[in-house]
């Protein structure tokens, strides 16, 4: 089983399609001939499945089929005398596999030598009648021209097919690089306002200090656990990993984040208003991005300000705000516009992806505000047993 034995193989498709040809070629020249008051001899019947038989190995030698085709198909026009204009369903078949699979080049050629020599024998002369050529152009132009569809048609399909994946690829490198941003962005600047924190309390109030250096232990890990499900996503199907992942952080985790900026030294306000409702997945987790985002660009840029989060369920969407007083922080044009910044750029496409709206910008009165809505048809959820302070 060599190379030639790999070129000579078929698919069901091909055997079906022989089949086919061989039915439907046998088929008209009964019909054709018992019309003309002569009957199908048996060397032309063995001829035209011979030749169906040929198309099993259409696709890899394409141009062999078609001479092989060619040449049986002038045993029914020799032995079937005063036959009409015909083109039978296997040279059809034959024909068209060419273009499909051959250079243009190929293709033309075969077109042009298939119109006079599909006709050859015919009335039992090797010179085909103006009537059969012309049937014979037309027949193969039409194969042909289905023929060049096709390729163009498949070519759009694998362009469009490769542009959606571009498109996929490029879209999960931004999810991955939102996540990556608000992972680092939020827990590496709590870390270092606690560590700070613990350095000036480590000599006059050991207590805090203790409990900024938990603090800061548990932002770590959750820090690591967070780049690690990153990573499992990345690794997705290289190896078999038997631990399940863990949830990703959603509504039931604000109060946390909270905690961590209150610990960090800003003083932070949280209130949830409406009934609280479980949230699809997706929505709780841009809702934990946002005011993750917005808290950690508050301790960046507000100085010591005081921040206020607020939470509120109506009945088909739910709403976050996240403002900062600014107090010592720099004037509010020193504050990041609107839409500028990983972090900004994040919230507006985490938001357009739920298919919400934000509003991030300076307070007239000082400090900054972030205020997103996301829709949440009534009956969705997913984050089961979320609690709120």
């Amino acid at each position: 089983m060599g190379k030639g034995a790999d070129m000579l193989r078929w698919t069901r498709n091909d055997a079906l399609v022989a089949i086919g040809a061989a039915a439907a070629d046998l088929l008209g020249f009964s019909v054709g001939t018992q019309t003309e008051g002569m009957s199908l001899t048996l060397s032309a019947a063995g001829a035209l499945v011979a030749a169906a038989m040929c198309l099993l190995a259409r696709r890899s030698r394409p141009v062999a089929v078609l001479a092989a085709v060619l040449a049986l198909g002038v045993v029914p026009n020799v032995v079937i005398a005063d036959t009409s204009p015909h083109f039978p369903l296997g040279l059809a078949v034959a024909l068209y596999s060419v273009v499909r699979f051959s250079r243009p080049a190929v293709a033309a050629a075969a077109v042009a030598l298939t119109v006079p020599l599909a006709s050859a024998g015919q009335g039992g002369t090797l010179v085909p009648s103006g009537l059969s050529l012309a049937a014979n152009a037309a027949a193969a132009a039409l194969v042909a021209g289905t023929a060049l569809v096709i390729n163009r048609w498949q070519r759009d399909v694998a362009a469009n097919q490769a542009r959606q994946a571009e498109r996929a690829v490029a879209e999960e490198r931004r999810r991955i690089a939102r996540e990556l941003h608000d992972i680092v962005a939020h827990h590496i600047t709590a870390m270092q306002l606690m560590a700070g924190g613990a350095r000036a309390n480590l000599a006059h109030d050991t207590e805090a200090a203790r409990e900024a250096l938990v603090t800061l232990e548990d932002s770590g890990r959750i820090a690591l656990r967070e780049m690690r499900q990153l990573l499992d996503v990345l690794r997705a199907g290289e190896e078999p990993d038997e631990t399940p992942p863990a949830p990703q952080p959603g509504a039931a985790d604000l109060e946390r984040i909270v905690t961590e900026s209150r610990l960090a030294g800003t003083e932070t306000e949280f209130t949830v208003d409406g009934p609280v409702r479980p949230l699809p997945p997706s929505v709780g987790l841009t809702l934990f991005r946002i005011v993750q985002e917005a808290l950690t660009n508050t301790r960046k840029h507000a100085g010591q300000a005081r921040a206020r989060v607020r939470v509120t369920y109506h009945p088909d969407e739910v709403a976050v705000e996240v403002c900062d007083d600014g107090a010592g922080a720099p004037p509010p044009t020193a504050r990041p516009a609107a839409g500028t910044g990983y972090g900004l750029i994040g919230m507006h496409e985490r938001v357009a992806l739920q298919g919400g709206t934000l509003e991030a910008a300076a307070r007239d009165g000082g400090g900054f505000r972030v205020a997103a809505r996301l829709p949440v048809p009534a009956g969705r959820g997913g984050e089961g047993g979320e609690r709120h302070r």
